[in-house]
């Protein structure tokens, strides 16, 4: 529990260290139209993340359904760990998300990054309200797609590796900008 606030924390700073300083302009600067920008990126987080909300609340108010695919043991297993490894930080192979996970298509506004630290605060308590359900070794289903199941654990694990991949993601989209816009 303490690992994932930490590195919440950690990646939060990161992000408004980094980008803190740009305007609307800059956040919403893409290289080329397939890219996105360090503000959508910061969206797409934001999406994926807000996404697994209901699932947690529907652990907690006691009426999710586990999926049956759920109860073959090492297919969740299998899953959390293939998706933890397809999100890693190093970014060697690129990804394309769920539709239900693709940022905001416009402009968005600088305010962007202290949406993003309200955010992160909201994770953190649904994190440490699912204490009980880590400890039990709950198992859900990916709020993109009901056949892709894991665990509540990982569930973690993998938001908090995401993050860190649209982070360098965002630097290498900050450093590109700086060299064609000195």
């Amino acid at each position: 529990m303490e690992n994932w606030s930490g590195q919440i924390d950690k990646n939060t700073q990161n992000f408004v260290q980094t980008f803190g300083d740009l305007n609307t302009e800059q956040l919403n600067w893409k290289p080329d139209p397939e890219t996105w920008s360090i503000a959508q990126n910061i969206d797409h987080i934001m999406v994926i993340n807000k996404s697994y909300f209901p699932v947690i609340d529907s652990l907690q108010n006691q009426t999710y359904k586990t999926p049956f695919i759920a109860k073959i043991g090492f297919l969740t297993s299998f899953f959390g760990k293939t998706i933890l490894k397809a999100v890693q930080p190093d970014r060697k192979k690129k990804m394309k998300t769920f539709s239900i996970w693709e940022p905001a298509k416009s402009d968005i506004s600088t305010g962007i990054l202290d949406r993003f630290k309200a955010h992160q605060s909201e994770l953190k308590s649904k994190i440490e309200a699912s204490k009980n359900l880590i400890e039990k070794g709950t198992i859900i289903s990916s709020p993109a797609n009901k056949n892709i199941v894991y665990k509540l654990a990982h569930a973690f694990d993998i938001i908090v590796t995401h993050e860190q991949r649209h982070f360098e993601q965002s630097r290498e989209i900050l450093k590109l900008m700086t060299e064609v816009t000195p």
